[in-house]
C-alpha cells in the first residue's frame, strides 16, 4: 500500500507538468545542472559509500563510479537538454475532411514513466532531465549498489523543484528492493510506460512480470567485422576505441570478426588493445595467427559461450570468417540488435552490411562507442532500445512522447 500511495501521488503530479511553460522547464533544468556542480561533494560522498560496498574487480564498478569529470559531463548534458526544442505540442499531421472536420495529430507526454536501472547513477539525472523536459513524471527504481548515490541525487532535484514551487512527486525514487521492481511493473493505471535498463536477467524478469507497457533496452552483444578490404591503420584505432574507451557500457565491442584473408594483420589490428590488457578469446584460426605475437597470458581459446557473452570488461572474442556473408550469419545468430560495425573500403560491402544487419545502429569505418544519445545530438538518453515496435536506438525526448488526435468541428454529425 505504501508504494501504491507513491504511484497515486506521481500520477496526480504528472497532470500539473503539462501546464508548465517550456521556458520554466528549461530554467529549472539549468538550475539542477548548476546544483549538481555546486553540491558535487555531497553526491561524490554518497557515491564513495556505494563504491565501498563493491569490489573494484567487479565489472560494473566503473559504471557505478562518479568523479568530477563525469558529474561535469552529466551537468553539461542537462544544460544541453534545456536548449533543445520542446517535443510537446508539435503538429505531426493535419487535414480537413470534406465535411469540414479539422483533424490534427499533436505530440503529448506519456504521463508517468517508470525507469528500472542497475548500478548507473548517471541515469537518475538523465531520466529526470528528459522526462521533465517532455512533460513526463518519472518513478525511478535503482539498484542497491547505487542507492546512496541515487538518493543524494533525487534529494538535490527535489530541493531545486521546491525553489520553483513544483510538486516534488513528479520524480520519485522507490526502495532498492526486488519487490519494488515487481510492484512498479504491475502498477496498471498509474504507470503509462516502463523502461528497464540493465542486463539479461533484469530484461527476462521484466518480460515475464510486466503488466504495464514496456520498451526494452536490451543487452548489447556488439560486433565489428574487419573485411578483406579493411584499412589497417584506422582499423586498429576503431577496435581500440570500441573496446577500451569504456568497457563496462553496452556499446562496447564484444567480438571482432575478421576475414581470413587478413589474419596476417590480426596482431597489428590488436596491437593497441594489447597494451591495455585486453584478454582475447580466439577461435582456432585466430589463435594460431596470434600465438607468439600477442601477450601469452592474455590469449585463450574461444568456446561456444564466447560468442553469446556480453563482457562489459577488458576481454573480447575473435572470430574468423571466409567472407562477409559468414560475418553476417554470425551477427544474425549471436547479435542482440544493439550496434554493429564494419571496417572496409569496399563500398559494395559497406552497403550490403548496412542493408542486411538487423540492429538499431549500424556503423561503417567508425566504432560502436558512438551509440549514445548525447553523441547523436539528442541530449542525454534514457536508454538504447533494441526492439522494433516504437522507439529504436538511443531514446531521447521524441521517443518518450506519444500523440493524440484533436478534432474540431461546428455541428457536424455522422450519418
Amino acid at each position: 500500500m505504501q508504494l501504491e500511495e507513491i504511484f497515486k501521488n506521481v500520477k496526480a503530479a504528472s497532470k500539473s507538468l503539462t501546464l508548465i511553460k517550456d521556458e520554466t522547464r528549461n530554467e529549472i533544468l539549468q538550475a539542477v545542472a548548476e546544483a549538481i556542480l555546486a553540491h558535487k561533494e555531497e553526491i561524490l560522498a554518497a557515491n564513495r559509500s556505494d563504491l565501498s560496498r563493491m569490489d573494484k574487480s567487479n565489472k560494473v564498478y566503473d559504471r557505478l563510479l562518479l568523479n568530477d569529470k563525469r558529474l561535469e559531463d552529466i551537468a553539461a548534458d542537462m544544460h544541453h537538454v534545456a536548449t533543445l526544442p520542446s517535443p510537446l505540442g508539435k503538429t505531426l499531421k493535419e487535414k480537413t475532411l470534406e465535411n469540414g472536420l479539422n483533424l490534427k495529430r499533436v505530440s503529448v507526454p506519456f504521463g508517468v514513466i517508470g525507469m528500472i536501472y542497475e548500478s548507473r547513477p548517471n541515469v537518475t539525472f538523465d531520466v529526470f532531465s528528459l522526462c521533465f523536459k517532455s512533460g513526463n513524471a518519472c518513478i525511478l527504481k535503482g539498484s542497491k549498489d547505487a542507492d546512496d548515490t541515487n538518493r543524494a541525487e533525487v534529494k538535490l532535484i527535489h530541493n531545486v523543484l521546491k525553489q520553483y514551487h513544483i510538486n516534488t512527486n513528479v520524480v520519485e525514487l522507490l526502495p532498492a528492493t526486488h519487490e519494488a521492481t515487481g510492484e512498479l511493473l504491475n502498477a496498471v493505471g498509474y504507470v503509462d510506460l516502463c523502461i528497464p535498463r540493465g542486463g539479461k536477467n533484469l530484461i527476462k524478469f521484466v518480460q515475464s512480470t510486466a503488466k504495464v507497457p514496456v520498451i526494452e533496452t536490451g543487452a548489447g552483444i556488439v560486433h565489428c567485422y574487419f573485411d578483406e578490404e579493411g584499412d589497417l591503420t584506422i582499423g586498429k584505432d576503431i577496435v581500440d576505441n570500441a573496446k577500451t574507451r569504456r568497457p563496462s557500457v553496452c556499446n562496447t565491442l564484444d567480438t571482432l570478426i575478421i576475414n581470413e584473408k587478413r589474419l596476417q594483420d590480426l596482431p597489428e589490428l590488436l596491437s593497441k588493445v594489447e597494451t591495455k590488457g585486453v584478454r582475447i578469446y580466439a577461435d582456432a584460426q585466430a589463435y594460431k595467427a596470434l600465438k607468439g605475437k600477442y601477450t601469452d597470458d592474455l590469449l585463450e581459446k574461444a568456446d561456444e559461450e564466447t560468442w553469446s557473452y556480453e563482457s562489459m570488461s577488458l576481454q573480447m572474442g575473435v572470430k574468423t570468417v571466409a567472407n562477409i556473408d559468414e560475418a553476417l550469419e554470425h551477427i544474425a545468430k549471436y547479435g542482440s540488435g544493439h550496434s554493429e560495425s564494419i571496417i572496409t573500403e569496399d563500398q559494395d560491402a559497406q552497403k550490403k552490411f548496412q542493408t542486411l544487419v538487423d540492429a538499431a545502429c549500424v556503423y561503417v569505418n567508425t566504432p560502436t562507442s558512438f551509440t549514445d544519445g548525447a553523441q547523436f545530438g539528442l541530449g542525454a538518453e534514457i536508454g538504447i532500445s533494441t526492439q522494433k515496435l516504437g522507439a529504436r536506438g538511443p531514446m531521447a525526448l521524441e521517443e518518450i512522447t506519444t500523440y493524440k488526435w484533436l478534432i474540431t468541428g461546428h455541428g457536424q454529425i455522422r450519418a
